[in-house]
């Protein structure tokens, strides 16, 4: 299983994933001709996919779900609530596929298990994508973690975390006061602090990658995160982590679990 985050931030987020046999796209929140675009740069091509997947209706998650669907003819696999709430912003799509949280998907090799998480959209998902026993867990736009959520993250080869941003930067920062109110609350998004704590309880010795991702330009900086982060694997004495940072404007490379 080979996967690669296309982009990740409040302006667009997409992560490709590939396995023997399966090509999907998590999310679709950059335009069509963008997620085009640096899945070339990693050159892989669109047409290929077999399918979307969307994990809640946030305009960052779903721009691109629409004209990708239709010009390719691609399954979108989404829950009834998140359909409903995105159906105006994405348009007619020729293949919806209706999910039931909690449900486990097979696209081609790949196995998809859902789980509920917080944010303030209709009905979020986290993910666990699995192939051959590799198991890479995804669980961004998170206000907070629940016995669920580290339950289902344990024992992941990969993780991407939200590492949104660091709590002394956003009550300092220009953020209107309602909207830090939203960000660092219950179904906002986590805080490096919140997220080391999350990375402490689910880390362990086969733990391959941890990617950090959805971090605020405005309210956060790389090196913050990545220290919180290293500093819970440290402390969790887990010292063969490779921790990588997602990035808005340029995919990460393809990383092979």
């Amino acid at each position: 299983m080979r996967f690669s985050i296309l982009a990740s931030g409040s302006s667009g987020n997409t992560c490709y994933i590939e396995t023997g046999k399966a090509s999907v796209l998590i999310d679709a929140g950059l335009s069509g001709r963008e997620t085009e675009r640096r899945l070339g740069l990693l050159g892989k091509s669109a047409r290929n996919l077999d399918a979307l997947i969307i994990t809640h209706e946030h305009s960052d998650h779903i721009k691109g779900a629409g004209p990708l669907a239709r010009r390719f003819g691609l399954p979108l696999y989404i829950n009834r609530k998140t359909l409903e709430k995105g159906q105006r912003a994405m348009g007619n799509l020729p293949k919806p596929v209706i999910v039931r949280t909690g449900q486990t998907l097979t696209i081609r090799d790949l196995t998809v298990e859902t789980f509920t998480k917080c944010h303030d959209a209709a009905d979020p998902l986290g993910l666990i994508l699995s192939f051959d026993g590799t198991r890479m867990g995804l669980v961004t736009d998170l206000g907070r973690s629940t016995r669920l959520v580290v339950d289902r993250l344990r024992e992941c080869n990969a993780l991407i975390v939200e590492f949104n941003h660091d709590q002394e930067m956003l009550e300092e920062g220009p953020y209107p006061l309602d909207l830090k109110r939203r960000i660092k609350g219950p179904d906002g998004h986590l805080s490096n602090k919140q997220a080391g704590e999350l990375v402490r309880k689910i880390c362990h010795d086969n733990l391959n990658y941890l990617v950090l991702a959805h971090l605020s330009k405005t309210n956060n900086n790389p090196t913050k995160a990545h220290k919180e982060a290293k500093d819970a694997l440290g402390e969790s004495g887990i010292t063969r982590v490779n921790i990588l940072i997602s990035e808005q404007d340029t995919p990460s490379p393809l990383i092979q679990l």
